[in-house]
């Protein structure tokens, strides 16, 4: 299964980007798990919406060609990052409905104790516009609070529970997208 990772943070060293990672590594044998970066993306406008840039037209192609997605967001401010909402923007707008039926899951990290309880939240909410309306895996919230304390320098998850904790929901989006496969060509 093709699965595009929408990366919510821009930052070099971003833990999300860490994590997403090393979900690909982890479960490349059931997933391609491939990171989607939105640092180059211009800020959405009504004017540039029918001529998106060069550079959001190959974000929507690239989240557009995936089976599936994943959402890996950070926390700033109690809500997701500015720059995860303008992509969301550019994914809801120009009638493609680039997400529109795909089967998803989220997934967050941070140097929080909550990681990212309530930027997921807020995600969401937003997902659920009917612009957007990817099918969400219910009930598998994945929030690594502490992640600092839980990945090593070289990005790999250190921490047994939340290994075997993200095990579990990542078979468990598996089940669901093959459910939500046969539901579609039934």
């Amino acid at each position: 299964m093709r699965v595009k990772a929408v990366i919510g943070s821009t930052s070099s060293t971003s833990y999300n980007l860490k994590l997403v990672n090393f979900m690909a590594e982890r479960y490349k044998e059931e997933l391609d798990i491939t990171p989607v970066l939105i640092n180059d993306l211009e800020m959405f406008s009504i004017d540039i919406e029918s001529e998106p840039p060069v550079a959001v037209q190959a974000f929507k192609d690239d989240v557009k060609d995936s089976d599936a997605v994943l959402f890996a967001t950070p926390e700033y401010n109690f809500s997701i990052p500015g720059a995860m909402k303008n992509a969301l923007d550019w994914l809801s707008r120009g009638g493609d409905f680039t997400l529109h039926g795909k089967t998803g899951f989220i997934v967050g990290a941070s140097m929080g104790v909550f990681g990212s309880v309530r930027a997921q939240i807020h995600l969401r909410e937003i997902l659920s516009n009917p612009a957007l309306a990817p099918t969400l895996l219910p009930g598998n919230e994945v929030y690594i609070g502490a992640v600092h304390t839980k990945m090593d320098e070289e990005g790999n998850i250190t921490d047994e529970a939340t290994i075997a904790f993200l095990d579990t929901v990542v078979q468990n989006f598996i089940a669901f997208h093959k459910k939500q496969q046969a539901i579609a060509q039934a």
